[in-house]
């Protein structure tokens, strides 16, 4: 349906109010296609907004999206800092586990907002943060806020981190 309707809107060529547009329809455009209305890396904050679960993990088109996303960044390695993250948005769910480890404890706030992970991306996001050398310390200093903030990663944790959290 989005497809679709991404071709309705754009048989006149690219509207200049595209951001006014549903940020989903974008998942089916390229930087290129929305250069005429916005930098590359306003198009990928807008599609870090948007549901990249209309798209399967998977999908080639999303899988290209990220690559996209990395090279308008310029990101030459595999690590992201905190404002690279925030851009990426949903995007950050689909980084392999030696983004996760080299970037640190900067991925973390962002990851606990994915709905799964792929088995080297928990034992990635483990290892981070039994390393403790995040903002949000080693599990062992962590309080209820930091739970809640980091909500969506408590199913990949191991037992040998939970036990380290306070009661």
């Amino acid at each position: 349906q989005l497809s679709c309707l991404l071709r309705m809107v754009t048989l006149q060529g690219i509207p200049k109010d595209l951001d006014s547009y549903p940020k989903d329809l974008l998942l089916f455009l390229s930087p290129s296609d929305y250069a005429a209305t916005g930098s590359c890396s306003q198009f990928f904050i807008n599609i870090g907004k948007a549901n990249v679960d209309v798209l399967p993990r998977e999908a080639p088109r999303r899988q290209q999206l990220l690559l996209e996303a990395l090279a308008c960044l310029k990101i030459p390695g595999t690590q992201i800092n905190e404002e690279n993250a925030e851009i990426l948005g949903r995007l950050v769910c689909d980084l392999g586990g030696e983004y996760i480890r080299s970037s640190g404890g900067s991925l973390l706030k962002d990851l606990s907002q994915c709905g799964s992970f792929l088995p080297d991306q928990e034992e990635a996001i483990r290892d981070v943060i039994s390393g403790g050398n995040t903002t949000f310390g080693p599990p062992a200093a962590w309080s209820a806020f930091t739970l809640s903030e980091l909500s969506g990663l408590i199913p990949v944790l191991d037992h040998s981190i939970l036990q380290q959290i306070p009661k």
